[in-house]
């Protein structure tokens, strides 16, 4: 299964080649400010999985703390993935940014201790205080 995606200006556009991980739910306050709502949605892509097919230029990096990059389209603003140092090998793409439908929902919420308090989670997935290292 293959999996395409973009930012919201068309600008920045993606390949996944691998069928996807659950998605990881994340209420640390970098995230809520990073997307600009309650949490963000990541999808742990290997890195030789993931095909950058247009955009290049357009994407801006910054280091939200020691050892992981967050980038973004610099022309729409849009999250596209993070990366750390301590993981090599894959990429978080935002899963909003998939245009197929996902066969996959969440996994799990984690940095639950950090979020938002205008938000509740009424699902039954497993809840982490701090991080999660699957």
């Amino acid at each position: 299964m293959a999996y395409t995606g973009s930012c919201l200006c068309g600008g920045v556009s993606f390949r996944i080649e691998s069928e996807l991980e659950p998605i990881q739910v994340c209420h640390c306050e970098q995230c809520r400010k990073a997307q600009g709502g309650p949490f963000a949605t990541n999808v742990p892509v290997a890195t030789s999985a993931f095909r950058l097919l247009s955009g290049d230029e357009l994407l801006r990096s910054y280091e939200s703390s020691p050892g992981k990059q967050r980038l973004f389209c610099g022309c729409c603003g849009s999250p596209v993935l993070s990366r750390r140092q301590s993981l090599p090998g894959v990429v978080r793409v935002r899963a909003g940014l998939i245009n197929e439908p996902l066969k996959v929902g969440p996994a799990w919420h984690a940095h639950t201790g950090s979020k938002c308090n205008w938000w509740s989670i009424e699902d039954r997935l497993p809840q982490y205080r701090e991080g999660h290292a699957p």
